[in-house]
């Protein structure tokens, strides 16, 4: 096929490219920078400079392109601050609410995009979810506005048939969580404590594997939402100081309810004391896909080390 990439020179973007290509398929990527086109030419994408956001800029560029099919993969997560979320996410929000609008409009019959496995699922029940299970009714406020994006894009696209991908956490090459990354940084400077007890469940995804998984759904993946997350849903309380301790840092600091409360905001209890994990049954099921990396224990260390 040939594949138009919304976000080709982000995180994902970066390693999905190859994968494409060792796939025998074709790559045209995009990009709002002119700085950033000659990575994309030596991923072996052809690269468009053009701004999801600009309705009539980014249908041309559909069209022009001819492709089999949209992957949307196109945020801005770098350098986002969970202690400001709500402006951290902002630009995120408007190119999975306003950005999905504009590409499904290019008319393109397969289209796949990306979502978030994790927070977003109802505080309520069991600590792993499924695709079935709701999602929360009444997030905490500075992270409405990202589930209504989210909502928003799962919603538009699985209308249209397409395909949503809802990734764990990521770690690996040019995440967050490799060495040297702002995630880590800030773990080595005690900046990312323990919430309470710590009962909130992540689910992490190698960025390989998500790559891997990404190929999947676009080769095969029937309509609809899976969670695309390895093996090893685990709580904050059992992870974060897992992980300090791989970056050679001290153990995390730990917070109480009342002043996480005061000093971040009721997301901040949400995020590290009541999020729900996810299940990759589904993924595995009807994808094909298992991940690479079945846990994030053995995972964090080749981050680390690499």
């Amino acid at each position: 096929m040939k594949v138009f990439l919304a976000g080709a020179t982000g995180a994902l973007g970066r390693r999905l490219v190859p994968q494409l290509l060792a796939r025998g398929h074709s790559v045209v990527g995009t990009t709002r920078s002119e700085d950033k086109v000659p990575l994309l030419w030596n991923l072996g994408a052809k690269p468009v400079v053009v701004d999801v956001l600009d309705r009539d800029a980014i249908i041309g560029a559909v069209e022009a392109a001819e492709p089999d099919a949209i992957v949307h993969q196109a945020t801005a997560l770098a350098g986002a601050d969970f202690r400001r979320f709500e402006k951290s996410f902002e630009l995120t929000n408007r190119l999975r609410s306003e950005g999905t609008d504009n590409l499904l409009a290019a008319g393109v019959e397969r289209f796949v995009a990306q979502s978030y496995a994790g927070w977003p699922y109802a505080r309520i029940g069991g600590t792993v979810k499924s695709e079935d299970d709701p999602l929360d009714p009444a997030p905490a406020k500075q992270t409405q506005e990202t589930l209504a994006a989210i909502r928003h894009l799962e919603a538009a696209v699985t209308n249209a048939n397409g395909v949503v991908l809802r990734y764990g956490g990521f770690y690996g090459p040019g995440t967050g969580l490799e060495a040297g990354g702002e995630q880590v940084e800030a773990i080595r400077k005690r900046r990312f404590p323990v919430v309470g007890d710590g009962r909130g469940v992540w689910s992490f995804v190698h960025i390989d594997d998500a790559a891997a998984a990404t190929v999947a759904a676009l080769e095969h993946g029937r309509p609809g939402i899976y969670n695309i997350v390895d093996d090893d849903p685990a709580p904050v309380a059992e992870w974060l100081p897992y992980l300090a301790d791989a970056a050679g840092a001290k153990p995390p600091r730990h917070l109480p309810l009342w002043l996480a409360r005061a000093v971040g905001g009721e997301h901040m209890v949400v995020l590290m004391d009541q999020a729900r994990g996810a299940s990759n049954e589904k993924a595995r099921r009807e994808l094909g896909w298992a991940p690479g990396h079945e846990s994030w224990r053995s995972g964090f260390m080749e981050a680390l080390a690499a």
